[in-house]
């Protein structure tokens, strides 16, 4: 026979071993206090990226000759490395970058190691191209995808010489750099310095000297050398040839030819020490300004970084710098993640105190202490759990405790609840209650515990870049709810056996007026302080008045709620499922169950909602790129870049945003033209300079601070009044991602060998698409052109053969004159700065000057200096290049994009494109697809729907091993698969997105939350029809008659109905405050009186879509627990018994 009362053996334990449960509290108590303080902060988490790149940088040379020379022979040895998933490379004038994509079985150090094994045996091969007398080094080197953008930037402006600017800005850097949490910190508005040897063309060739003489006379002489150690006067001294300069001044003094008459340098060449030729501009609100953009170190604490750079900014700019150099910080993700993350934990205790709320009305006030303490307890072993695992706060960390708010208190409310129940109904002792209460629905709330888990058990195996984003949120939850089991069955069941009481204390007047004097005495002395202290005097009022409230009012209606309305609501569910259960009801129950499951979809597909792969986000901020023709000169680029700039301030300085010199919703407004102006989405790992493209970038204020404007709407208004305005350039307005890189909505890869075949037909998609005037699409692009103007020397071969001029003499030359050569280096306080020779700019640009140059060089036949002019040895014609040639796994392609309007569905926009595009005339050759966004969408949908089949079975399993039967898992099966009527009902209802990552997400939670009740209930349910089987002393193996069945059933659900409902209200309550977005700053509201209330923001956009997926299912998953589960639970168990009476027959 089966055991009557049953005990949990380690909850039997910790009950029976006080001191040292209070000692194993207090450890984690204090060790999660400084986990929480610890953990580093950061918007987004550390993402492990798998990818890695090789660059290479071969100056002077064309896209062609990048791909011929530097790309195709690493390409064909990289393509056979293992666990490679994709290779894409971008082949541009001067530099290569090719991107490695490995699987998450390969250790990224082991894939880093293989890659550059292979690179240096390509290097290491006779045929690889040199450089300055070395070969080309191609950089093998990852990516931290938290190092990728700036943590801040920091702007500064005086009216000082370019020169002393530079000095301001390298001693800013190198200050900066040396913080630990810093990467680097790159200048941006000014460039390096160099000494430049600008030669005369004209004496050059009259003194008959080569770039070659000029380039070995500076070699000997600009060096220092040491000869070894002589010994004088019993003394040993190291010898030393002083020949650096340390002015270059001395340059001029050189001797590069001394037959008959010494040439010096200074007779041939201009020598300066200057500015290199300007390759960025920065500026600030439209004044020009010096830009160092601030990275920080993969791992490291934002918050202490950012904390850091300002006392060291505050500390120069006080001390050090001349008071008229003005320092500032701008787009400062510090302040941004700080407050997310102090949104997030408002949140939290906002959650915290509604649990609290509701408890206190269902269980009283000192019983839903008991399960409030899960709560912070919970909290406090999460986050030194997530500390030794590494872990930074961010926003999927902190969401996966705002989720696990109202779940984690599930456990404690089934232990307090029954413990409650046998001491009050059965008249059991508190802790014979506590063994016996605890021992009946351990094993079931391990089993429910265990299958929630084992619902995000399959997201661990999310693939790629979106996979290492998103696996922090599961992994979060699921820590959450172990810890807040381990509280439940050893914390909580040893403080319900000491401390429960069925009786609520009465608080004498005497006693409240003592707590008063006390508590609310040592507040009001605390409360004339400031900061922390005003805080806490302001709490200890706040708790000296709630005492008051709840003796006078709140305990009175909670009393009316225990007393009048639960005993009423019990009586009414007990009349409604003795209604339900009666003849062919429960069948009529679960069909009209599965119709209104079938309306929802039907429902769905005649209001489909809007498809989004993320949340689309209000901006933080808004990127408007800029960029001309390929070959442009960067003051093109930066008039231009001055006239857009100047319309962009001139709407945000409209009224409307301003109060004021105050704008309420841009911060800052930084434009960045060359260097560091591309767009990440399409110029990926490229670092070269960019002279045809620029960037404005509007930093957003925090959205509190916005006064109700929206940051998508000036998006729009900036793209509405730019829209055509400038013919000729191309001008894209786009906003910061909403999570990981995943390229374009609209981007079509098109494919192929012939480049030029590909270009064209890019071209003619983007006319025919034009055409279409599909709307939503903001301006189609084409990521490579051939419009890079070029000329090229074809050489006379026989000619300069015969004369013995090679190609690689014609190449140097010309290469020295325009480009230059270095020389050597000048060392200036600790600085290097290089020498190059080169024409002087007068030459340099002239063609007449350059193709009529002499190759000057000695006969080694004759012994004669020969010279040999470039034009006679070659003709030129004019030709145009491609800006870059990319391919992916070897193969060329050419990419269309495109972003949406503001306002417009993505996938709305892509599905026209699709439909235009649909039977699209196409050369053999050529093949096109769609990728970026789409490709990404379509994959983690792939993956989001497999993975909640997984957790089913999963879930299947465990529920298996937990009942030894099958019926019930499947009776929670079904529950599960009607819950998704509420989530469809609500999002057809409200008219909501279904935004394919929160929405998928929600949905397999709700997997996980929904198997809770279902597991508690019907162990119960199973465990009284077993005890009246043994009360009827009825055989083990034998079945109740259906009418004690169903009296079982009832009772069962009952007993039940309490904890079914108070956690689904907890749940659901703790997901309140993130659904609509009501944000109550705690902190402020007792440190400064000012709760700071505002409804919306960030986390709500990015959170708010899952949090209402849960709450709509798991509202109407409440219903099914209590009503459905135990009818079909009813008509399995009649079916068994018709069976039994059948076989028996």
């Amino acid at each position: 026979m089966k055991k009557l009362i049953k005990e949990f053996p380690l909850s039997s334990w910790a009950i029976d071993h006080k001191t040292v449960i209070y000692v194993i509290m207090a450890i984690f108590f204090f060790l999660g206090i400084r986990s929480y303080n610890v953990m580093p902060r950061e918007s987004f988490p550390e993402i492990n990226d798998t990818r890695m790149f090789v660059s290479a940088v071969f100056p002077g040379n064309t896209a062609e000759d990048i791909e011929r020379l530097i790309v195709d022979p690493l390409e064909d040895a990289l393509k056979g490395v293992s666990n490679l998933v994709d290779i894409t490379s971008t082949s541009e004038e001067d530099f290569a970058v090719i991107q490695l994509e490995f699987d998450e079985n390969i250790p990224l150090d082991l894939a880093k190691q293989k890659t550059k094994d292979l690179v240096d045996g390509v290097v290491s091969g006779a045929d690889w191209p040199t450089f300055n007398n070395a070969k080309v080094d191609p950089s093998v080197f990852e990516m931290d995808f938290s190092e990728l953008m700036p943590i801040l930037s920091i702007s500064m402006v005086g009216d000082y010489p370019i020169e002393q600017m530079k000095d301001f800005a390298g001693y800013l850097e190198e200050k900066i750099e040396q913080i630990p949490e810093v990467k680097s910190a790159d200048v941006r508005g000014i460039q390096a310095f160099e000494v430049e040897i600008a030669v005369d063309i004209y004496k050059m060739t009259a003194a008959k000297i080569s770039f070659n003489d000029i380039l070995n006379s500076i070699g000997g002489e600009n060096t220092t050398i040491s000869a070894g150690n002589i010994i004088a006067g019993g003394q040993r001294r190291s010898l030393r040839i002083i020949g650096e300069i340390s002015d270059p001044e001395e340059l001029k003094n050189f001797v590069i030819k001394s037959e008959k008459v010494a040439t010096y340098l200074g007779d041939i060449a201009t020598i300066s020490f200057k500015e290199k030729d300007i390759s960025s501009y920065a500026r600030s609100f439209g004044e020009k300004v010096v830009l160092l953009d601030v990275k920080k170190r993969g791992g490291k604490n934002l918050i202490q970084a950012s904390q850091k750079i300002q006392a060291l900014i505050d500390d120069i700019g006080e001390n050090i710098f001349p008071k008229s150099i003005k320092l500032t910080i701008s787009n400062d993700q510090s302040a941004i993640t700080l407050n997310q993350v102090s949104d997030l934990i408002n949140n939290i205790i906002f959650g915290v105190l509604l649990v609290v709320t509701v408890l206190m009305f269902f269980l009283g006030f000192r019983n839903s202490l008991f399960v409030g303490f899960a709560i912070p307890m919970s909290m406090f072993m999460s986050f030194m759990i997530l500390s030794l695992l590494g872990y930074t706060m961010n926003t999927m960390v902190l969401f996966g405790l705002v989720m696990g708010l109202g779940m984690l208190v599930d456990n404690g409310i089934v232990v307090v609840e029954n413990v409650y129940r046998l001491m009050e109904k059965e008249g059991m002792s508190r802790i014979q209650a506590a063994k016996v209460g605890i021992g009946e629905i351990a094993y079931p709330i391990i089993v429910s515990t265990a299958t929630t888990i084992a619902a995000f058990v399959p997201l661990g195996a999310w693939p790629g870049l979106m996979g290492e984003f998103m696996i922090y949120f599961p992994i979060t939850l699921s820590v959450v709810l172990g810890s807040s089991l381990i509280v439940a069955l050893f914390f909580n069941s040893m403080l319900v056996s000491r401390f429960m009481e069925i009786s609520e204390r009465e608080i004498s007047l005497k006693g409240l007026l003592r707590l008063t004097l006390i508590l609310g005495g040592l507040g009001l002395i605390l409360v004339f302080n400031q900061g922390v202290f005003r805080g806490l005097g302001t709490l200890m009022i706040a708790i000296t008045l709630l005492f008051w409230a709840y003796k006078y009012f709140l305990k009175r209606l909670a009393s009316v709620f225990q007393n009048e309305f639960l005993p009423r609501m019990e009586k009414g569910y007990r009349s409604f499922l003795s209604m339900a259960l009666k003849g062919y009801r429960p069948f009529a129950f679960l069909i009209g169950t599965f119709v209104l499951l079938i309306s929802s979809f039907l429902l769905m597909g005649i209001f489909p909602p809007k498809v989004e792969f993320f949340p689309e986000n209000q901006p933080l901020q808004i990127l408007t790129y800029i960029e001309y023709p390929e070959g442009t000169d960067i003051n093109k680029t930066n008039a231009i870049t001055q006239k857009i700039e100047a319309d962009i301030l001139s709407i945000i300085n409209q009224d409307k945003y301003r109060n004021g010199d105050y704008n309420y919703l841009v911060e800052d407004a930084v434009a960045q033209v060359g260097a560091g102006a591309g767009n990440p989405e399409i110029d990926g790992g490229v670092t070269n300079e960019m002279p045809h493209k620029a960037k404005i970038s509007l930093t957003m204020r925090e959205f509190k601070f916005r006064n109700g404007l929206s940051s998508e709407s000036l998006r729009s208004e900036i793209q509405q009044f730019l829209n055509g305005r400038y013919p000729g350039v191309s001008v894209s307005v786009e906003k910061d991602a909403n999570g990981p890189p995943v390229g374009y909505p609209i981007n079509i890869e098109i494919s192929g060998r012939d480049y030029e075949k590909l270009i064209l037909t890019a071209q003619e998609m983007k006319d025919f698409l034009n055409a279409e005037n599909i709307t939503g699409v903001e301006e189609l692009k084409i990521d490579v052109n051939k419009n890079k103007p070029g000329t090229q020397l074809i050489i006379y071969r026989k000619r300069a053969g015969e004369l013995g001029v090679s190609a690689g003499m014609i190449g140097s030359q010309l290469r020295n004159s325009i480009f230059g050569t270095k020389a050597g280096v000048y060392k200036k306080d600790g600085e290097d700065y290089e020498i190059n020779v080169r024409f002087q700019e007068k030459y340099r640009y002239d063609q007449n000057a350059l193709f009529n140059q002499f190759v000057t060089f000695r006969d080694q036949s004759s012994g004669k200096i020969k010279e040999i002019p470039i034009a006679a040895l070659v003709k030129t014609q004019n030709s145009s290049s491609y800006s870059a040639i990319k391919h992916r796994k070897s193969i060329r392609l050419v990419t269309l994009y495109s972003d949406v309007l503001a306002g417009y569905n993505a996938n709305e926009v892509v599905a026209n494109v699709k439909a235009a595009l649909m039977n699209y005339p196409l050369d053999l050759r050529v093949e096109f697809k769609f990728t970026g966004e789409i490709e990404e969408q379509d994959k983690n949908m792939t993956f989001l729907s497999n993975a909640l089949l997984a957790a089913l079975a999963l879930i299947m399993l465990l529920l298996v091993f937990q009942f030894n039967s099958i019926s019930k898992p499947i009776i929670i099966l079904i529950s599960i698969f009607l819950s998704f009527t509420g989530v469809f009902l609500g999002i057809t209802l409200f008219q909501m997105p279904f935004v394919i990552l929160m929405t998928m997400m929600g949905i397999i939670s709700l997997s996980g939350i929904v198997v809770n009740n279902g597991v508690v209930l019907l162990d119960y349910t199973q465990l009284l029809i077993d005890r009246k089987r043994v009360a009827m002393e009825l055989p083990e193996e034998s079945m109740l008659p259906n009418e004690v069945a169903i009296e079982a059933i009832i009772e069962g659900g009952s007993a039940r109905l309490r904890p079914v409902i108070l956690t689904a209200i907890t749940t659901i309550l703790g997901l309140i405050p993130l659904a609509i977005g009501l944000n109550i700053d705690f902190f402020s509201l007792f440190s400064e009186w000012n709760p700071k209330v505002f409804i919306g923001g960030d986390n709500v956009i990015f959170w708010g879509p899952l949090a209402k997926t849960v709450i709509f299912g798991l509202s109407f998953a409440t219903f099914l627990t209590l009503i459905i589960v135990p009818a079909t639970f009813l008509i399995t168990y009649q079916i068994k018994l018709k069976w039994r009476k059948l076989f028996k027959k």
